[in-house]
């Protein structure tokens, strides 16, 4: 199998993770010095992604649903489309994320992994009204990210 090859069948792997909810095993999948970086987690570590994907999988019960697609590898890494559907926050607002992964990888381990997605839309989505108004300002962007980080420190602050 070539490297490309192997690349892809390694994010398929991830992303059957990530659909069982199994964070464990997507967090094993990074190495030590791996980067992360989306629209609401700009900057994590290696420690702090794989205890993001361990709260995203083991948190309330959202509905979460995970669709993987267009899995393409090269001999650095891999790209890769998929949606997160969910239900979000208390008034359980219906959210249908299109997300775009792009991954580096080495040894088999990921080492660096940027999603994108248009928060914007997702805003919208998940803040109804006021995220249709000012979803796409820095003020609500800066906001989610200072709730998402505080969530974030408090799950690995209880070594989950």
């Amino acid at each position: 199998m070539s490297t490309a090859e192997t690349n892809a069948a390694r994010i398929r792997d991830f992303y059957a993770a990530f659909a069982r909810k199994d964070g464990a095993a997507m967090a094993a999948m990074y190495a030590p010095d791996a980067r992360f970086s989306d629209p609401v987690f700009p900057d994590l570590d290696a420690r702090e992604v794989g205890g993001m994907w361990r709260m995203f999988c083991t948190g309330p019960d959202t509905g979460l649903r995970v669709e993987s697609s267009d899995i393409v590898g090269d001999d650095r890494g891999a790209r890769a489309h998929w949606d997160a559907h969910y239900a979000f926050g208390p008034a359980k607002r219906p959210v249908l994320n299109r997300i775009d992964a792009t991954f580096e990888l080495r040894d088999g381990l990921i080492i660096r992994h940027v999603d994108q997605f248009d928060f914007w839309r997702w805003s919208r989505q998940a803040l109804g009204a006021s995220g249709l108004l000012l979803g796409w300002s820095p003020i609500v962007r800066n906001a989610v990210r200072k709730q998402a980080r505080a969530r974030l420190d408090q799950f690995l602050a209880k070594g989950t």
